[in-house]
């Protein structure tokens, strides 16, 4: 059986430059494809050679509305080497952590972006920081 692995995730998103810019400044990541989609909304891809996240526009004009937990989506979890480094760099981007803990496998905390994304950030290294 071949093996399957997540290529993307597309969400939803009220400012697609916003978010790309927020996830790019946390984890390193560059614009992989922007441009029009199918509906006509502006859509970014921003990853590594991997992995991306496809920030389609809603077409929102207003604030987003409060996100429910789990309807449908409760989080998007992404693996770290350097939690630590990516806590201060969420902090210096003005996003508040929470939900810290230490529990096997790793170490995670979780932040909500502009849009009330609620995302995991976690580290399966012995100390969450990086060691090479």
């Amino acid at each position: 059986m071949t093996q399957a692995f997540i290529e993307h995730v597309n969400l939803n998103v009220s400012d697609p430059q916003r978010t790309a810019a927020l996830v790019s400044a946390l984890f390193g990541w560059h614009i992989r494809w922007q441009g029009t989609a199918m509906d006509g909304r502006h859509t970014i891809h921003v990853g590594d050679d991997r992995f991306y996240l496809a920030l389609h526009d809603n077409g929102a004009t207003a604030a987003p509305t409060p996100y429910v937990k789990g309807a449908p989506l409760n989080h998007v979890g992404l693996c770290v080497d350097d939690l630590d480094a990516v806590e201060a760099r969420t902090r210096a981007l003005g996003l508040v952590p929470f939900g810290h803990d230490d529990y096997e496998p790793g170490k995670r905390f979780y932040f909500f972006d502009p849009d009330n994304i609620e995302f995991e950030i976690v580290s399966y290294t012995a100390s969450g920081k990086k060691t090479s």
